[in-house]
């Protein structure tokens, strides 16, 4: 009768326990970072009666006759499921979500505690701590790499009031751009300028690209017109000039008919190598010199649309005078007399005025200003040839054709623009009549495909200067494609200066590429380079034809601001890797940059800290700079429930929570942390309210075996009575 008693009282214990359990459950309802626990019971120790035995013959088994002894709370189960995440207005405070503990430590690091409360803040000397005081453990920034660190033991995180960051001068400047490679550009500049006169002689060595390829500045086959459209030159492409027409007086004078009729037999040379005979009919036997001379002039000039030659008579000097203005497209140029058939008409095959030329572009760079078949590459070439033509003029028909004796000039404008002037004065002054018109067959005969908008480009320097006059000849805007790009770069004293590179396409190879000139400058008085202009340095970038980068040079710049700043600053320039499109290219598509950056910055003071997801402290800098100053540690343990709870939402290692396993949110089941909130106690009021109703009945349940077991021990010692 005794064991109901104790087993009553067994009961009423386990159950006081398991209140006070449920009880701090509820009182921790809005404790941050609380995990609730859960009372285990389990009975006691049995009193066995009678064991098992087996079955025997006929004879069924039995089981073991037991009384139980009563119950016991075997043991606690803190449950370590999610609380819920509160937002909050501090953005110091962290929540875990996922498995993990803070770190903190008492005592500098000597031993260490662990906690799911994220309530974190500085304290007066720069401490990053919980509400007991403990100093949350994790990595600093180290000052010469400037980077954290997560594989060096942890510390205390600590950072210092009134922080500050120095000067960190631009190390890389990293650009990604495109550089259009299409016949129609929207980004483009003139020309460069190119002065009369005669052109200072090739460098030695002459300009090459890194690969070592010749730099034909200035390259007419890669320009374009002011539509950005390309004129795409061909080999070969290019046009008549003639400054003056082709006028040619006969040697001799007309022939009158004598008894016999007289005709003309004259056969011209074309352009394209063929010739054209002309002769004449209907003549008398006793024709004046004057009625052959009319005769001849009218069969010539039945074949002007073809010749482009006109003939006239001059009938004082009794001469037939030949003129080609060499205007017209579809005519030939010049008069080049192949052979006379006859001496009536007074015109000799020496009687030629050749004064149109063709100029014909070379992509090779093989160019001559002289003879009768000039090449160009350039528009420096281009321009010094047709000034070295209409200088060499024989005006006074001295037979001096000497480039000095006039003082006609030709130069490239800053708008890309040929430009013509006649101030007249030396031996040859002439009257320019100039005429250019479009190429359509090369010295040997063979057809050239025109180039139309490279001639309308010249055509209009057609027009008439007179000698002395101050009027001026200009062709169309000759543009080159080109791209820029700015940024403000850093020295070692935080001061700004705007680094600009500019790129200008300058000759296209089919089977390599394109290359285009680069040129870096920096305000003065800083300096980049050694030689004047000191502050800027020119250079190349070349593509491959699939568009990706080739090779640039110079990969670098040494940057002196000569402010007091330390000289000598190297800067890298980081434009892509060779063969790939990470950083620049050259499409078919508009010139654009699409990203442009550097290191480097000036000074500031620390002006707020945000904390990311992988826990890492976030500074933020007047300079308008942010960069990681320390990341907090977590620790993960294979029993979360082995960890013993020390007060102040504080727990620390036992033997069975296993040790630590430290390392960075986010990485090897660790959580992530979420910064300005916090996470609510996993207090479920619910359960719990649920749980008190449960103990309260098995409270008053074991209460009642009590009382009854005492009114069974009334009434058997009522037997003695």
């Amino acid at each position: 009768m005794l064991k109901s008693l104790f087993s009553g009282i067994s009961g009423l214990q386990s159950h006081q326990t398991a209140m006070d359990v449920e009880s701090n459950n509820i009182a921790n309802v809005n404790t941050i970072g609380f995990k609730y626990s859960r009372a285990n019971f389990s009975d006691l120790l049995a009193q066995t009666r009678s064991i098992a035995t087996a079955p025997q013959g006929a004879l069924g088994g039995k089981n073991p006759v037991q009384v139980g002894l009563g119950s016991t709370v075997s043991s606690m189960t803190r449950i370590f499921s999610q609380g819920s995440i509160q937002n909050s207005d501090k953005n110091t405070d962290m929540a875990i979500q996922g498995d993990g503990l803070f770190i903190i430590s008492p005592d500098g690091g000597n031993t260490y505690k662990y906690t799911r409360d994220g309530d974190f803040k500085f304290d007066a000397g720069g401490n990053f701590v919980d509400n007991n005081g403990f100093i949350a453990q994790g990595w600093l920034r180290d000052p010469v790499t400037g980077k954290v660190d997560s594989t060096a033991p942890i510390e205390n995180i600590n950072i210092p009031p009134g922080l500050t960051t120095p000067a960190s001068p631009t190390q890389d400047v990293v650009l990604k751009a495109n550089l259009n490679s299409g016949a129609l550009v929207e980004s483009f500049s003139p020309a460069y300028k190119v002065a009369s006169g005669t052109p200072p002689a090739a460098p030695t060595p002459p300009a090459v690209d890194a690969n070592g390829n010749p730099i034909a500045s200035g390259d007419v086959g890669v320009m374009y017109n002011e539509s950005g459209e390309a004129f795409s030159l061909q080999a070969g492409q290019g046009i008549w000039a003639s400054f003056v027409d082709s006028t040619s007086t006969a040697t001799n004078t007309v022939a009158a008919s004598s008894g016999t009729a007289k005709e003309l037999d004259i056969t011209f040379t074309l352009d394209d190598g063929t010739t054209k005979q002309i002769t004449s009919t209907g003549g008398g036997a006793n024709d004046s010199a004057s009625v052959n001379a009319n005769r001849y002039v009218s069969a010539i000039n039945a074949q002007t649309a073809i010749t482009g030659i006109s003939a006239s008579y001059d009938s004082v000097n009794n001469k037939i005078i030949l003129t080609n203005p060499n205007s017209s497209v579809t005519a030939s140029h010049n008069v080049q007399i192949a052979s006379v058939g006859n001496t009536n008409s007074g015109l000799t095959a020496s009687d030629d005025s050749v004064t149109a030329y063709r100029y014909q572009y070379d992509p090779t760079g093989s160019t001559s200003a002289t003879g009768a078949d000039k090449t160009f590459t350039t528009m420096a070439d281009l321009r010094y040839a047709m000034e070295q033509e209409a200088r060499a003029y024989d005006a006074d028909g001295s037979g001096d054709t000497a480039t000095t004796d006039n003082n006609i000039e030709i130069s490239v404008n800053d708008q890309g623009k040929f430009e013509i002037t006649n101030p007249g004065g030396g031996a040859d002054a002439y009257d320019i009549s100039l005429n250019i018109t479009a190429l359509t067959t090369d010295p040997g005969g063979a057809t050239v495909t025109e180039n139309t908008r490279f001639t309308r480009n010249m055509e209009a320097l057609n027009s008439v200067l007179p000698t002395g006059t101050t009027g001026k000849a200009f062709s169309q805007g000759f543009e080159a494609a080109t791209h820029s790009s700015s940024i403000d770069i850093f020295d070692s004293l935080g001061s700004k200066h705007t680094l600009r590179m500019e790129f200008r396409k300058v000759s296209v190879n089919s089977s390599t590429g394109s290359t285009w000139n680069m040129k870096v400058s920096v305000p003065s008085p800083a300096t980049i380079d050694t030689v004047a202009p000191t502050n800027e340095k020119t250079g190349s970038i070349r593509f491959n034809n699939d568009g990706s980068l080739a090779t640039y040079n110079p990969p670098n710049i040494s940057f002196s601001g000569n402010n007091g700043s330390a000289p000598n600053q190297q800067v890298g320039l980081s434009f892509g890797t060779a063969n790939k499109f990470d950083g620049m290219t050259s499409f078919d598509s508009r010139s654009s940059t699409s990203g442009i950056s550097q290191d480097g910055f000036t000074g500031g003071d620390l002006v707020g800290i945000r904390i990311d997801q992988s826990g890492t402290l976030v500074g933020s800098f007047s300079n308008g700079r942010s960069f990681g100053l320390a990341q907090v540690a977590m620790a993960k343990f294979t029993n979360n429930e082995g960890l013993s709870s020390e007060g102040g939402n504080v727990y620390n290692q036992t033997a069975n929570s296993g040790d630590p396993i430290i390392g960075t949110a986010a990485t090897a089941g660790r959580g992530f942390i979420q910064s300005s909130a916090l996470e609510a106690s996993n207090v479920d009021l619910s359960r719990a309210l649920t749980q008190l109703i449960i103990i309260q009945r098995g409270f008053q349940a074991n209460g009642k075996t009590i009382t009854t077991s005492d009114q069974l021990l009334q009434t058997l010692l009522g037997l003695k009575q």
